[in-house]
């Protein structure tokens, strides 16, 4: 293949899924500014890759490109002892749709407050379910996409799937 049979392949097989891409960097590193760097390295991945690709479920490809781009960067530019700080943009996109909220402010508020406990419940648990919980709750891929991705047998995603599920709503629980 070419340069420009690349660039078509790439603009068809991954760019429909930046979005996507971005969402689970997002979860894994913590913060927008590191999620980026991620899904700029997991493209130029995917790029040098594309050639390789054989088809098939093009998301669970491009996802398991950012995935190991994103632990590749978390080994590399974090200790294992990192404390998630809440991202700054995030916090402030709540306040101003909080803000903003035509019908009902206070129920925008409330509605923002459940929102935040509920990422912060998800950011607090251990990497392998909260990756788990974010592919199939937040991007709705089904279990063998989310066991493609993570590498592990389809019994084992569900396994973690219920784990953080309960974690989540044990978690919740407390906070009330």
């Amino acid at each position: 293949m070419d340069l420009g049979d690349d660039k078509a392949r790439f603009a068809k097989v991954v760019m429909p899924y930046l979005d996507d891409a971005y969402g689970l960097a997002r979860w894994i590193t913590g913060n927008s500014a590191d999620a980026e760097d991620v899904v700029q390295e997991a493209c130029l991945r995917a790029f040098r890759g594309i050639g390789g690709f054989s088809g098939g479920n093009s998301r669970a490809w491009v996802l398991t490109i950012v995935r190991n781009a994103a632990y590749d960067w978390l080994r590399k530019n974090r200790s294992s002892a990192v404390v998630n700080v809440e991202d700054i943009t995030a916090i402030e996109r709540m306040a101003d749709d909080a803000a903003s909220a035509d019908n009902n402010p206070e129920a925008a508020l409330i509605a923002r407050a459940d929102e935040a406990r509920l990422e912060a419940a998800i950011s607090n648990l251990p990497a392998v379910f909260r990756e788990t919980m974010v592919l199939r709750d937040v991007h709705g891929l089904d279990y063998r996409e989310i066991a493609t991705i993570t590498g592990v047998p389809i019994g084992t995603v569900m396994s973690r799937l219920a784990r953080a599920r309960r974690r989540v709503i044990e978690m919740l629980g407390a906070e009330r």
